[in-house]
Parts: structure tokens; sequence; C-alpha cells
């Protein structure tokens, strides 16, 4: 689909080029007979071949490269201003860098002026091409002209994807279905047998089949009559409710594999954040042994038992592990329930003198900070969560599953034990979805205010 804006990507791309050149005439201009900086004689030569050169290739590589003509990341399909800023600093920097080390004559307020009017163009001059954009499609000349097939939810997904991301250059004629059900956006033009017809009365350039699971044994006869017309035809296959949390797409030997249950974290930012885990917890480690000996020591002096509490929880996709805390509880614990069944865990009379210690300031958790090592959890992550627990899920609970369980998370810094379990759930759901290394910085430096304030810790 995104090939057909390829006209759209070159004609941006010969444009930039040519708005480079002509900011650096503009600043060479505006350098010479502004105001500001010292003195330039006339004769003194700025703007020579050689800087035209190295600014016409560095200004479009750094805008090439971080995806500025990028039609699927764009929002707009000409390059949103954020991106376009960020390349023109990056270009920026290295047209300086550059200068550095070839030539220092030139006048670093020339550079400035360079950076300034370069945003300004390229921002000034994608704006405009958005106007006409907008122009051409209210006259019906759009770059794309769409029907799609079909009704229900994939339909409904697909139609807002294109209203929200594409809406520039993408006009949706309409919708054939057989299903007599009017869409308040777009009309239906007829059913799944008039599909041909409407793509030749509507001048339609691509047909999106989005067929329910149910009704996708059609698509042969569809796509067979679509033959003789000269139209593309994209399908949206019907998995998204099988999609755990996310998907992936790759090829094995040429046949095409959906994954519905990938990691959540993977590639570069799976291994950033495994580098702060392991960095962090080993260097922790090194620095509170001592406290660790200390509470072992003074668990054996006040109850007997083991020092560590082990207990089966789930981590990511599901797969159990031995998560290690220190013991707070007497011995037995487990075969002697509460009296009261409904009584709060500050109120167990199970909790021994030095557990109810070290649960009031979190120490008890020390001991994760080895399952962390092994890989079985992070520093930052939802909760593991206790195995019998699992099993009385929802489907959209599982979900929280599809990272590693953390040490500390989202709902442990919003309330922690204070709130009802399925508001933990639902905050785990949200630093699933919201995934960032600048999240987990903020989860942990929000973790060490929460921690000594006590808050929500029994």
């Amino acid at each position: 689909m995104f090939a057909r804006f390829r006209g759209l990507i070159f004609f941006l791309a010969a444009s930039d080029l040519f708005l480079t050149q002509l900011v650096l005439m503009i600043a060479d201009i505006v350098r010479r007979e502004g105001p500001f900086g010292l003195p330039i004689e006339s004769t003194e030569a700025i703007l020579t071949p050689v800087l035209r050169v190295v600014a016409g290739v560095i200004y479009p590589a750094a805008l090439l490269t971080l995806g500025v003509y990028n039609a699927q990341r764009s929002r707009t399909l000409t390059g949103g201003g954020v991106d376009v800023l960020r390349a023109v600093i990056i270009g920026t920097l290295v047209f300086a860098g550059t200068l550095y080390f070839t030539d220092r004559d030139v006048s670093r307020l020339f550079v400035g002026y360079v950076f300034f009017f370069e945003i300004v163009a390229l921002i000034v001059w994608r704006m405009l091409t958005l106007v006409t954009l907008r122009v051409f499609r209210l006259q019906g000349r759009s770059l794309l002209r769409v029907l799609v097939v079909g009704r229900g939810e994939l339909a409904d997904a697909i139609l807002t994807a294109f209203g929200e991301q594409l809406h520039p250059g993408v006009h949706v004629v309409g919708i054939a279905d057989d299903s007599p059900e009017v869409d308040a956006r777009y009309p239906r033009l007829g059913g799944l047998d008039d599909v041909p017809a409407l793509v030749r009365a509507h001048a339609v350039d691509e047909v999106v089949l989005a067929l329910p699971l149910e009704e996708q044994g059609r698509i042969p006869a569809i796509e067979a009559a679509l033959l003789t017309e000269p139209v593309r035809v994209r399908l949206v296959p019907d998995y998204t409710r099988l999609v755990f949390v996310q998907s992936s797409v790759e090829t094995v030997g040429g046949v095409p594999l959906i994954g519905l249950r990938e990691p959540r974290i993977q590639g570069a930012a799976w291994l950033t954040k495994r580098l702060l885990d392991v960095w962090v917890t080993a260097a922790g480690l090194f620095v509170i042994w001592p406290l660790l000996a200390f509470i072992a020591i003074a668990i054996k002096l006040d109850s007997p038992g083991s020092v560590i509490f082990k207990q089966r929880r789930l981590g990511e996709n599901g797969r159990p592990f031995w998560m290690l805390k220190f013991r707070t509880m007497v011995a037995d614990a487990e075969q002697r329930a509460p009296a009261d069944a409904h009584a709060k865990h500050s109120d167990d009379p199970r909790v021994t003198r030095v557990g109810r210690w070290l649960r009031r300031t979190s120490l008890d958790e020390l001991p994760q900070l080895f399952n962390i090592l092994k890989g079985e959890m992070s520093l930052v992550g939802p909760r593991p969560e206790v195995l019998k627990l699992t099993h009385d899920y929802e489907p959209w609970q599982r979900q929280r599953l599809a990272v590693p369980p953390g040490l500390t998370g989202w709902w442990q810094v919003n309330g922690r034990s204070d709130l009802p379990l399925h508001l933990n759930t639902h905050m785990d759901l949200y630093y699933i979805q919201n995934y960032s290394l600048w999240l987990d910085l903020v989860i942990l430096w929000k973790t060490v205010g929460v921690v000594l304030r006590r808050q929500g810790a029994y």
C-alpha cells in the first residue's frame, strides 16, 4: 500500500535537497548583511562548492536515516514536525563537526543560521504540502482511493487506522458488504458480489479485504473476480482476537509465520533492560551484603525455621520459578490459617516480630535480587503472581505475564497493598502497554520514596 506514496516521498526528498541549498544561500546572505557577528569582507568565500556538497549530503542523509520519509511511521505521510526537528539537529551537529575537522574558518554564526532556516523551511514546506493534500482530497483527487470489503471489528479497526494515520493522502470511497447495517463514517456501496463493479465505478486503487473469520472462505472468489481489474488487493487476517499482547510476522522458507504471543520487550529494548537489571543488582548486592547477613541472623534468633521463604510464582510467558523472600512468618504459617480469613495482612498473627519490621521496610523482598540475576525477574515489572490465582484469570488478565515480573512496578508506586486486586492488574497492564526505559527509571526513583514512607506495606 505504501508503495503508492513513492511519488510523494520522492517529491519531498527532492524538495528538501533544493531547500537545503536555498537555506545555505540565505544563511550566507544573512551572515554577510546581518547585524550580528564580526564583519565579513565580500571577497571572502563562505559558501564554497565543497560546503554545498557536504551539506547536501549530510542533511538528506539525516532525514532518511531517522525515518522522515517512512510513510509507515509518519501519521501525515510527509514526516512529523518532531522527526524533522530531530533530523535537523543531528544533521547540524554532524555538519558542524565536519567543518571543525576540515574548515575552521567557516563562521559558527553561519552554521546557526543554517540550523534555524533549515528547520523553518522544512516544516513550513510540509505544512503547505499537507494543506495541498487536503485540498486535493476534497476535490476527489486523493493519492489513494480505497474500498474496504467487510464489516465488524476487523473492518472497523482498519477504517479507524486509515482515518487516524493516513487521512491526508487516503480516501476511503466506501464499504462493500452483504450486511445492510450503515456505518456513519462511510457509505455502504454494495455487496460482496458487487466488488468488481464498484472498483470500476469509483476508480478504486486498492481493495482491502477485512472479512471476519467465518466469511473468509469467500476471499478466493473475490480475488479471482478482481484479476482483470487494475487494482491492488490487500488482506487483513482475522487473527487479532487471538493476539496475546503483540504479534509479529516472519518468513521461514517462503512460508509466512504469524506470532500471536510475542514477548512485549525484545531486541535492543530487552538487552538494555537486562543490562540495567544485572548492573544495578550486582552493584546493590556488593553494597548491601552486610545488611543481608544481619537480617539473616535476626530471623534465626527471632524464630525457628529457614531464613529464606520460597514460593512458586509465574514469570514471563507463564513460566514458573521459585521466588525468594526473607521469611516473615512462623515456619508452619501455611498450615496455620488466620482465625479471621478477612483480616488484613497487618493484623496477621502468624507474622513474626522481625518479619513485621521487614515487611514495613520492604526489606523482606531483597532476596529477589538473586532472582533478577538469574533472569527470572527484573527490577521493574508486574508482581510475580501465585500459581493458584492464575487458574481463575480471565484471558485479558493473562496479558500481565507478557513481560518478566519485577521487584517493583507501577502499582507498587501507586498505592501498593492499599489498592484492590483488580486495580493492580490494570496498573500492570498499563506498564506493559507503555513500557520504556524512561518509565523503568521513573518507577525505580518513585520506589525509593514509597519505601521510605512505608506506603501500603504490611
